[in-house]
């Protein structure tokens, strides 16, 4: 009897198309499944390039954009947060010297209303 030869064809993906489809399962909106059944790949073949990514087994050479992308965006972003900061302070120095300059005034006036003296004092 003859051998039956069944040449199992195995699908082969690169590296890059790896990374992409793991990265875009870990999009907040997109699910495992969801991507396996786009790309046409088995939901566990996914799983198991999610957790070669989370090992760093995918060294790729990779031009690090996103991070320095990112960086900027959080030094933007910090950049942000400690102006807001600082003209909240400055807000509160300017309310301090109105109330400063209104407290000053009135005293202004109460000091000229009371000047005038009406010779009731004797010193």
């Amino acid at each position: 009897m003859p051998a039956i030869i069944t040449e199992k064809k195995t699908q082969r993906y690169s590296t890059e198309f790896k990374v992409k489809a793991v990265e875009w399962s870990h999009q907040a909106h997109r699910s495992v499944q969801g991507v396996a059944e786009a790309l046409d790949i088995h939901p566990f073949m996914l799983s198991r390039w999610r957790k070669e990514y989370r090992e760093g087994k995918f060294a790729m050479k990779r031009v690090k954009k996103a991070p320095a992308e990112a960086k900027e965006k959080v030094r933007e972003q910090d950049e942000v947060t400690r102006l807001k900061r600082r003209i909240a302070e400055l807000e509160e120095e300017n309310d301090i010297l109105k109330k400063f300059q209104r407290f000053q005034a009135e005293e202004r006036r109460k000091r000229s209303g009371s000047s005038g003296n009406t010779g009731n004092d004797t010193a």
